[in-house]
């Protein structure tokens, strides 16, 4: 049922919001003539390692406009209203990151050279539920912070470290609302656990497929694949405790173990 004045009363999500809103800007404002500070064969390094990420951005500003209608079904009045600065922020970040590929000259990798690329997106949009998609969005951000924090700092001083910056303020934001948000529905439903779990694993493991297919691109650019991996994996567990996520049935087999 349609409500023509809903219910907000959310502080902790409503705060959010009003910092998704206010934190808003523009391509406009990044200084675009810092130097790429790498070379041609790091340029396209660069912009193959970078494809997943871009990818990300597209298919996570995609995913907000099609969860929005559902958190409006569930009269979830302030989840809808941050997604809409969400949307905002990934669209921004897809087209700056679509000027800075014309800034190198340089063009993504195309789904047949990278297949995993394809998974990933695929497993994340395979529930089209809300709730498994804002916890697949929650990993690929880790994913995402980390990679961009690790390249701003092996390249201080350069185009990518100046958007990437910008870039991660939005991103930690989108994490604080997921985990809010997800902390509360697991305290409803924690059957939810066993499926969330298994889309943890499955993530992990095509991240680290990802980072094995780039492996020659990462060294070009002094990229340390299994490290970022094995760190937003760290990060991924600390997120799964803070929200007392855990397998009942791996539980008791660990019982009937000891």
């Amino acid at each position: 049922m349609i409500r023509v004045f809903p219910q907000i009363e959310n502080a902790k999500l409503m705060s959010l919001y009003h910092k998704g809103v206010e934190g808003q800007w523009s391509a406009a404002q990044l200084d675009w003539e810092h130097p790429l500070g790498l070379d041609r064969q790091g340029q396209q390094a660069l912009g193959h390692v970078l494809t997943p990420v871009y990818l990300g951005e597209q298919t996570a500003m995609v995913g907000a406009s099609s969860v929005i209608p559902q958190f409006f079904a569930a009269r979830q009045t302030e989840a809808q209203l941050y997604l809409a600065t969400f949307l905002l922020d990934e669209a921004r970040h897809f087209e700056i990151l679509t000027q800075f590929y014309h800034k190198m000259n340089q063009r993504p990798l195309e789904v047949r050279d990278l297949k995993e690329i394809f998974r990933y997106q695929a497993r994340l949009f395979k529930s089209q539920d809300r709730i498994e998609w804002l916890w697949g969005i929650l990993l690929s951000d880790i994913f995402a912070r980390h990679f961009y924090n690790t390249l701003k700092t092996l390249h201080p001083g350069s185009l990518f470290a100046h958007i990437a910056s910008r870039i991660v303020r939005d991103e930690v934001r989108h994490l604080a609302f997921a985990e809010l948000f997800l902390g509360k529905i697991l305290q409803q439903q924690p059957e939810l656990s066993p499926s969330f779990l298994k889309m943890r694993d499955d993530l992990l493991g095509l991240m680290s497929a990802m980072s094995r297919g780039l492996k020659d691109q990462c060294a070009t650019i002094g990229l340390d694949g299994v490290l970022l991996i094995a760190t937003v994996a760290d990060d991924i567990e600390k997120k799964v405790r803070r929200l007392h996520l855990h397998d009942p049935e791996a539980e008791l087999e660990q019982d009937i173990a000891e």
